[in-house]
């Protein structure tokens, strides 16, 4: 049994070290979660996958119809990559803070994972130091009340609690739990937050991300997250690594950027957001880690070529495992086209770019399975 099992052993150095690429930073990841990790890796060579929030959900005009998407409806296909939004679950809510049913969310998932796709979760999750403040109910020192304050201390515990079960209820048709990147306490450069800037301190910082992934993955158990770290803006490398938690508690690098075109003209947004694209490949390339455009969007898209003449020129050739614009909620707040959008034929030039990669292509790489299979 030793030797077998020193055999297996080095057969994962000889998949992931020996080809370059590094393992998940939980020792106990499940073997379709380091798949899903080398695989990043492996297709961001090959191009970025497209991603968006909450596509099996709704859409601009439905709700709950299966096999809808409005990416979908426009491309002909699905996103290689679906978000999800688990806020309201710490407060044993049937449903999201985005309205989804958290039952009907596990059935996305599921599908999304049936079908070859790739899974990422947020959470907005309220104040445990005073539970009915949502995220954006923003208080100094909320981090050092949480640890200091016994009571607010248990109830995040059973907020964690509440997340580990439902991501343990996640499960592929053998029984296998399905693999989420996981990308909590986002956007922390800016001041929106309780987490952010202005309202928590580097160490507070760090020291709530840590807490969080060792009470999940050595507590709980739960061996099937890859943990990404999502900055808002940045300026500088230096900036990016304020709140850096350690190279032993991040799989995946990325940042939000949202192009808002009355304070961020043309130029300007693309040349930001290539900029940050570039420091995180290079930090991504240094630390042997994923790297992504975690979240963005132009709200309404209401420039016919953004996908084209916009998005395109910032994520190409980078290196980026993916790209994930938010949801489509309604007419007045969506992100994606549907059908009969001005923007709906840059989309599909966009779809058919050799190196933007939706579910089709996605399936035929095969994510879950070990590299090289």
């Amino acid at each position: 049994m030793k030797i077998r099992f020193l055999l297996i052993m080095l057969g994962w150095l000889f998949v992931f070290v020996g080809q370059g690429q590094s393992l998940p930073i939980d020792k106990k990841a499940t073997a379709q979660t380091k798949n899903l990790f080398a695989n990043l890796q492996r297709v961001s060579n090959k191009g970025t996958m497209f991603g968006h929030q909450d596509a099996l959900a709704y859409g601009i005009g439905w709700k709950y119809q299966p096999g809808r998407s409005d990416v979908k409806d426009v491309a002909g296909e699905y996103p290689a990559l679906f978000g999800w939004e688990v806020g309201h679950l710490e407060l044993n809510k049937p449903m999201s803070l985005d309205s989804v049913p958290f039952d009907k969310m596990r059935s996305f998932i599921q599908q999304a994972y049936a079908q070859g796709g790739v899974n990422t979760i947020s959470w907005h999750l309220n104040n445990p130091v005073d539970p009915a403040k949502t995220s954006w109910d923003k208080a100094d020192s909320t981090i050092h009340q949480l640890f200091a304050d016994k009571t607010a201390f248990k109830r995040y515990n059973s907020w964690l609690d509440n997340l580990a079960n439902f991501l343990k209820s996640l499960k592929g048709p053998q029984g296998e739990y399905i693999p989420i990147i996981f990308r909590p306490f986002h956007e922390h450069t800016g001041g929106w937050f309780w987490w952010g800037r202005g309202y928590a301190a580097p160490t507070e910082y760090v020291q709530l991300w840590r807490y969080t992934v060792d009470y999940l993955r050595d507590k709980k158990k739960v061996h099937n997250l890859l943990y990404a770290y999502s900055t808002d803006r940045f300026t500088s490398r230096e900036d990016y690594l304020q709140n850096w938690p350690g190279d032993e508690y991040v799989d995946i690098l990325g940042f939000d950027l949202y192009h808002r075109p009355e304070s961020d003209p043309y130029n300007r947004w693309v040349a930001d957001a290539r900029k940050m694209v570039e420091t995180v490949r290079d930090l991504g390339q240094e630390k042997k880690k994923v790297w992504a455009f975690t979240e963005t969007g132009l709200e309404g898209v209401p420039f016919a070529n953004w996908w084209t003449g916009f998005l395109l020129p910032v994520i190409q050739d980078a290196g980026l495992s993916y790209v994930m614009v938010w949801r489509n909620a309604r007419l007045t707040h969506f992100y994606a086209p549907y059908s009969k959008h001005p923007s709906a034929n840059s989309f599909k030039l966009f779809v058919n770019h050799p190196k933007v990669l939706f579910e089709q292509k996605i399936a035929a790489e095969t994510m879950y399975a070990p590299v090289g299979k």
